[in-house]
C-alpha cells in the first residue's frame, strides 16, 4: 500500500507539473483564475478533453435533434450554441496538440466556452421551476456547462489571443447574438436554444422570458469578448 500510495502522488505530480508545458503568462487573477497545477493537469491530458468536449458535442446535437426538426435548415448553424462551443474547443485544443495551433480558433473557444457555460446554468437556474427536465439531468447541464468555463480560462496558455481572433470570435458571437434574439433572418421565430416557457411571458419587472435570456447572451458575450481582448494586453504588455 505504501509503495502503491507513493507511486500515486509521484504521478500526480509528474501530471501537474509545468515541464515542457507552454509557459504561464503573469495574468491578473481575473483573466487567469484556474490554479496553475490544474491547468498544468488539463495539457499533459490534452487528447481525454478532446475526447471529452466531442462526446459532449454529441450529446449536444442530439440534445437539439427536435429543435433542428422545427428550424429551417440554412439556420442549423446557429441552434446548437453550447455543442458548437464544446468542438470549437476539441479543434483548438488538437490543433495545438498536432502542432499547427489556430489561434483564432482558440479565440472563438474561448469566446463560446465562457458564453454558453454561463448562459446555460443562468437559465438552468432562472426558469428551473419549468425546466423539463429530471433532477440528474439538471444537475448535469449545470455542472458540465459550468466545467466549460473553467477549461476556457486554460486556453491563455497554448494561445496569443491575436486581434484577428478577437475580430473574427466579435463577428460570430455577436452576429449570432443578432440572430438569436433580434433578427431571425429566416422564419418569424429566434433560434436560440429553446426556452422552458414561452418566450413572452413575463418574468419580472415587465420583462419577458424572452428579454431575460437576450439580456444574458448580451451581457456574456461582451463580457467574454472584454476578457479575450484583456488577455491579449495583457500577453504583450507583461502586466
Amino acid at each position: 500500500m505504501g509503495s502503491s500510495g507513493a507511486d500515486a502522488r509521484t504521478r500526480l505530480r509528474e501530471l501537474t507539473s509545468s515541464d515542457g508545458l507552454p509557459a504561464r503568462d503573469s495574468l491578473p487573477r481575473y483573466l487567469a483564475p484556474v490554479p496553475e497545477r490544474l491547468e498544468n493537469l488539463g495539457l499533459r491530458l490534452a487528447w481525454a478533453v478532446v475526447a471529452v468536449n466531442l462526446l459532449g458535442t454529441a450529446f449536444g446535437f442530439w440534445y437539439y435533434r427536435l429543435q433542428f426538426g422545427e428550424t429551417p435548415t440554412v439556420m442549423w448553424p446557429f441552434v446548437p450554441d453550447s455543442p458548437l462551443a464544446t468542438l470549437l474547443f476539441a479543434l483548438a485544443v488538437a490543433s495545438w496538440k498536432l502542432g499547427s495551433t489556430r489561434q483564432w480558433l482558440l479565440v472563438l473557444a474561448f469566446v463560446g466556452n465562457i458564453v454558453l457555460g454561463l448562459w446555460t446554468p443562468f437559465t438552468l437556474l432562472v426558469f428551473r421551476a419549468e425546466f423539463p427536465t429530471s433532477p440528474p439531468m439538471w444537475q448535469f447541464l449545470f455542472w458540465s456547462h459550468l466545467a466549460m468555463v473553467v477549461q476556457a480560462f486554460v486556453i491563455h496558455r497554448i494561445g496569443d489571443f491575436s486581434v484577428r481572433g478577437i475580430a473574427i470570435a466579435a463577428l460570430w458571437y455577436g452576429g449570432n447574438l443578432v440572430v438569436d434574439y433580434f433578427v431571425p433572418v429566416v422564419g418569424d421565430h429566434p433560434h436560440h436554444t429553446t426556452l422552458p416557457v414561452e418566450p413572452n411571458d413575463a418574468v419580472a419587472l415587465g420583462a419577458t422570458a424572452h428579454d431575460v435570456a437576450a439580456a444574458a447572451a448580451v451581457v456574456f458575450v461582451i463580457s467574454a469578448l472584454t476578457m479575450a481582448a484583456a488577455t491579449s494586453v495583457a500577453k504583450r504588455t507583461g502586466s
